[in-house]
């Protein structure tokens, strides 16, 4: 990588990072948080609340990255930052469930993950775009076992409102970050005739990646509904999760790290990439399986390890392809239609997963995760490598 990709790179995945980790935070301690304020007994709002920013993420997401194709990328960053900021404070400032389930909705108008991406794609070649993809995803994969460890310890310390004042603060520093840190964005995409959302929408390998990212994520999240109470039949206590979790998070990066770049040099991508979901699914198998019996840590964090990645694979991979494989100038739109299939896929692992977990358990969730994973086997099977450009 030359130093303007390292340090484009860099920069981008801190941006992600400091946005991510925000979000994070709230995950392991939102549910009991919530319950305090007022209108927090009604379990079906806490989930609501929690989900909302998906939903709000998703309507527009691809709208970002269409603006990013025709005012520039680093503007609607910008814009989408301070929009986030601004819902976080809202949402620390909440007095009641309903002011809360407004503030992570206005967070969640912050979309900036397609024209972070876009971004990105057009400072890297391709020769080193899934290299670069992988630091985005590290700095996501990292931030979200931080969060594990640091958000029970902050919850005692700070609160949910002061969990949110920082995730506001966040935001900020992300803006610093894209003014000051990271390089000028180039001009060709203005120069560029303007894309159209129709090529996006008509492209067979798009649509597949699409259909993958949001079966990735809703079995991400949903995973997450069944797993701690396995992790506590196991015989690990709640607040000590995070001993399984990031030595499994840290080691798939090191294995990822030393398989999927090497591989796709030597023109393996498709082979890694059908494999990564191959493993996915049967770690949902695996964990369909382990229910009913009495779970071993050491089984369970083995499981945990080959998610994580398999999950960073595809996390680093397939933004990586879908930049490669869209027109120039509709690159934003596609990154954001991709990125819109992704928020859609947590919104419906949460609100799908939940519904699960009432009416089927964690055997029916784990079951419907491995189909779904089988399903998005199947249908990325025809897919092709794109050819790289660059060296």
């Amino acid at each position: 990588m030359t130093a303007l990709e390292l340090r484009a790179s860099f920069s981008l995945a801190s941006i992600f990072a400091l946005r991510m980790l925000g979000l994070f935070l709230i995950l392991p301690v939102f549910a009991i948080e919530a319950s305090r304020y007022p209108g927090g007994d009604d379990a079906a709002m806490v989930g609501l609340t929690m989900g909302i920013y998906g939903l709000t993420q998703a309507m527009l997401q691809f709208l970002y990255g269409l603006a990013s194709d025709r005012f520039g990328r680093k503007p609607v960053i910008v814009f989408g930052l301070l929009v986030f900021a601004a819902g976080s404070l809202l949402a620390a400032w909440a007095p009641s469930l309903t002011w809360l389930a407004t503030g992570r909705a206005v967070q969640g108008a912050g979309a900036v993950s397609a024209a972070v991406t876009a971004l990105l794609a057009d400072q890297t070649r391709d020769v080193v775009r899934t290299k670069s993809m992988a630091m985005v995803g590290a700095s996501i994969g990292l931030m979200f076992a931080l969060s594990l460890v640091a958000a029970p310890v902050l919850a005692g310390w700070i609160g949910l409102v002061g969990i949110f004042a920082l995730t506001g603060l966040l935001a900020l520093l992300g803006v610093a970050a894209v003014i000051w840190w990271v390089p000028p964005e180039p001009l060709q995409h203005k120069d560029q005739p303007r894309g159209r959302l129709a090529d996006v929408l008509h492209s067979a390998a798009l649509l597949r990646l699409n259909f993958g990212v949001f079966v990735l994520h809703a079995v991400q999240l949903a995973m997450w509904l069944a797993l701690p109470a396995m992790l506590v039949k196991a015989g690990l206590p709640r607040q000590d999760h995070w001993q399984v979790y990031l030595p499994a998070v840290l080691g798939s990066f090191v294995v990822m790290g030393g398989s999927l770049f090497q591989l796709e040099k030597r023109g393996y991508l498709r082979a890694v990439f059908l494999t990564a979901i191959g493993l996915t699914a049967l770690v949902q198998a695996g964990l369909w399986w382990q229910v009913d019996a009495m779970p071993g840590i050491a089984l369970l964090g083995g499981l945990l390890f080959v998610f994580f990645y398999g999950f960073n694979v595809l996390e680093a991979s397939q933004p990586s392809i879908v930049s490669r494989l869209a027109p120039p100038a509709s690159r934003g739109a596609a990154i954001g239609v991709y990125n819109t299939l992704q928020s859609l896929g947590f919104f419906a692992g949460g609100m799908g997963g939940g519904w699960l977990m009432k009416h089927g358990g964690a055997s029916g969730l784990f079951a419907v995760s491995a189909g779904l994973m089988l399903l998005w086997l199947v249908v990325a099977w025809p897919m092709q490598a794109p050819v790289t450009r660059g060296h």
